[in-house]
């Protein structure tokens, strides 16, 4: 029998005026992990939604063959009945439902059409125990952590015998701690001969698990790079995603920084369901006219919560605290007077809070400050049309059209959307909360860019990034947040990962 366990051979798919994948050939062996690397709409999601069926067979062109038999899937269950399981970067799980619940859902333990509640547990937690998860399987998933989430996801691939597990940026959401937990657990499914495909803008990642990496770009392969044959390096790979070298991943600014021009002052926050639990604790911080600030915390640090409750209270309860605004105290009760008062957030959600993913780009880019492109309460089309342009050019927003629905956009390009409709805002102050996660090394590098270009304009930044080196190469000075209070500044020159550790370590052991 041949080590190849899936081919697809010249798969083509077109779109309405977009050809996405051409003659696209991939061959995978059983048992290792193969990365698929491209840049965000090279089209790495379009080809495992054909091998998986979600795209079914007669809407593209080409063959797919897994495990020697030629494969014409109409649906994702009939890819499923095969072993093959996709897990998207949006988890697909039951908030309200059990782990046991969310593992056998449509796969249930049951006999004459009566689930066996107790054989369904006893798998569960089998399985579990396997993904390396020490939770009851009765535990509901809205009250596990999004590491844990996508260990459910994998148990649950597990439950249905999967021989070919496929992962979209599994790792997106996740600190360090926990992406390393997922990517050992990758190594160990492995050993017991599950074959997986990895998607992921990570490359470190990559390198440290792939053996073999193949690279799409412009819905095309590039070439397969196999560990121990090919000379295989972050910079090879880049270049063969984006078409030339980057040869400094965080271009430097020219901003003149000058005066304080927006503090917070003596901040407090409560969580807003947990009564008398302190989110954010006195925290106190400024940004300066054309400044970077950064702000590095690990997950869980408060960082998110504190952004929220700036912008227009959007987050928490018992806020307290003040808001100085070019030397002028300020007061935000919504977010209408967050906007009013030249503050855009941009939330690290894109999908369920960034944007109306049913909508197309220009309604999406001009919906925070409509009163920018009408007269009278009514929208100047032409305007509209004009500025919304404007900016997809500047941000090189990749669609067919301006009226091209948001959600039909790759991740990438739907944070360029999220980015231009706050820009389009044209803030004075403007708080940038994981604006590079889950796009690839271009894409960061074209908001680099921008960020530095909205720094050159005068526009005061703030980025919140659990990335450290993009917090190392973007920011003029950096917070470090650890359990809602701030417990580090560092500027450019005193900055490394090592320093922001040690503040959070310090502090961790002040409070003990």
């Amino acid at each position: 029998m041949s080590d190849i366990i899936l081919e697809m051979v010249n798969i083509t798919k077109l779109f309405p005026g977009v050809k996405v994948l051409d003659n696209v050939n991939l061959r995978v062996k059983a048992g290792e992990i193969h990365a698929l690397v491209g840049e965000n709409g090279a089209g790495k999601s379009t080809l495992m939604n054909i091998l998986s069926g979600i795209y079914p067979y007669g809407s593209y062109t080409g063959m797919i063959k897994f495990k020697g038999n030629e494969c014409k899937f109409k649906s994702i269950k009939d890819s499923e009945k095969e072993g093959i399981v996709i897990i998207h970067q949006e988890l697909a799980l039951v908030p309200y439902l059990s782990i046991a619940e969310n593992m056998f859902i449509g796969n249930e333990r049951a006999t004459a059409g009566i689930i066996d509640w107790n054989k369904t547990h006893i798998k569960s937690m089998e399985i579990l125990k396997k993904v390396g998860l020490n939770e009851k399987s009765d535990t509901l998933i809205k009250d596990l952590g999004i590491g844990k989430q996508q260990l459910v996801e994998i148990a649950k691939a597990l439950a249905k015998d999967v021989k070919l597990l496929i992962l979209d940026e599994p790792t997106a959401a996740l600190n360090e701690e926990e992406s390393n937990k997922l990517l050992n657990l990758l190594l160990e499914l492995k050993k017991g001969g599950i074959t997986s495909i990895l998607i992921s803008h990570k490359l470190n990642e990559i390198s440290k698990v792939a053996d073999s990496i193949t690279i799409i770009r412009d819905g095309s392969v590039i070439e397969t790079l196999v560990k121990g044959k090919d000379a295989i390096s972050e910079d090879r790979i880049i270049k063969g995603m984006v078409g030339r070298e980057i040869v400094d991943r965080y271009p430097k600014g020219s901003a003149k920084i000058g005066e304080v021009y927006f503090e917070i002052k003596n901040w407090n926050v409560y969580d807003p369901i947990i009564e008398g639990k302190k989110v954010i604790n006195n925290v106190n911080l400024n940004v300066k006219k054309g400044e970077i600030v950064g702000i590095s915390g690990l997950m869980g640090s408060g960082r998110t919560e504190l952004a929220m409750s700036v912008f227009g209270r959007s987050y928490g309860k018992h806020i307290t605290g003040t808001l100085i605004k070019d030397g002028k105290e300020i007061t935000l009760h919504n977010v209408k007077q967050a906007i009013d008062n030249g503050i855009a957030y941009a939330t690290e959600d894109r999908k369920t809070s960034g944007l109306i993913l049913i909508d197309d780009i220009k309604r999406n880019t001009t919906l925070a400050r409509l009163d920018k492109i009408s007269k009278n309460n009514v929208v100047d089309d032409n305007k509209e049309i004009h500025a919304v342009e404007h900016y997809r050019k500047k941000l090189n927003i990749k669609s067919s059209s301006i009226l091209q629905k948001v959600g039909s956009l790759s991740g990438g390009n739907q944070q360029k959307v999220v980015l231009s409709k706050w820009i389009f805002s044209d803030p004075d102050v403007l708080i940038l909360d994981e604006p590079t996660r889950g796009i690839d090394v271009g894409a960061k590098y074209e908001i680099y860019t921008l960020i530095n270009q909205l720094a050159e304009e005068g526009k005061s930044i703030i980025v919140i990034s659990s990335e450290l080196p993009e917090i190392l190469g973007i920011c003029d000075r950096i917070y470090v947040m650890n359990e809602g209070r701030i417990v580090g500044e560092l500027s450019r020159e005193e900055a490394s990962q090592e320093a922001i550790m040690k503040c959070i370590m310090k502090s961790n052991r002040e409070v003990i």
